[in-house]
């Protein structure tokens, strides 16, 4: 048996316990302000209204919470495998894959669905030249995943959300695993200089994209990330 297939069949026997959800922003409590699911499995249609802040097979959550966070400043999203794992139980170690982020402008980040379009790219971990992935980083940091609030856009509600992709399956059309979940928060200090060029959820994935129908065990150096480029002010 190749290495690759025995690597392939080694991801494919974790898989019933390795998913993970975005729970906390900035070391609030899990839940408060951020839509976690009744379950912690994966979306596979990006085709769906579901892949914008989960939903459908995983019922999330409502909360009225929304997060105050200073323009320019870190925001920190905290992943668990489960809502009541501890650090050391982020996501299994196969699931491979790139980590991100993207913010969208709306009149109310506690009652916005966040379906259509407006969404643009503020963080994005791939694949680097030593061969570790955005997840191993993930891991590494006990599932905190840092990213920068752009300090050049308009103060004023968003949705935050958070974005994981497991490539262990990505070698089959719809393998690839959708982790997200949306923050509801409160953008304050903003200079409104920039306006993001955005895209739209659905519509800015598609199911052939190089970076989701993508072959984990054929030893590929480089990965493009699905989506727009990361804006930067």
């Amino acid at each position: 048996m190749k290495f690759s297939t025995s690597l392939a069949l080694a991801a494919a026997a974790s898989t019933a316990s390795a998913h993970t959800i975005f729970v906390s922003l900035n070391g609030g409590k899990v839940g408060d302000g951020v839509r976690v699911p009744s379950y912690d499995g994966p979306i596979t249609d990006v085709s769906s209204n579901d892949i914008v802040c989960n939903g459908g097979p995983n019922p999330t959550q409502k909360t009225s919470t929304i997060i105050t966070v200073q323009a320019g400043s870190s925001a920190k999203l905290t992943w668990r495998h489960t809502l009541t794992s501890t650090a050391s139980d982020v996501i299994d170690a196969s699931h491979k894959g790139p980590v991100m982020a993207y913010m969208k402008k709306v009149s109310n980040a506690a009652t916005d669905s966040g379906v259509g379009s407006g969404w643009f790219k503020i963080a994005e971990d791939g694949l680097d030249s030593s061969g570790k992935w955005g997840v191993d980083r993930l891991i590494a940091n006990q599932g905190i995943q840092t990213v920068t609030i752009p300090q050049c856009i308009a103060p004023g509600q968003y949705l935050l959300r958070g974005e994981l992709i497991a490539l262990h399956g990505a070698q089959s059309a719809n393998g690839a695993q959708f982790y997200m979940e949306c923050a509801q928060i409160n953008v304050t200090g903003g200079s409104a200089s920039k306006t993001p060029s955005s895209v739209s959820l659905p519509g800015a994935y598609k199911a052939s994209d190089p970076g989701i129908l993508y072959n984990l065990y054929t030893g590929q150096k480089t990965y493009t990330a699905p989506g727009p480029s990361v804006f930067k002010c």
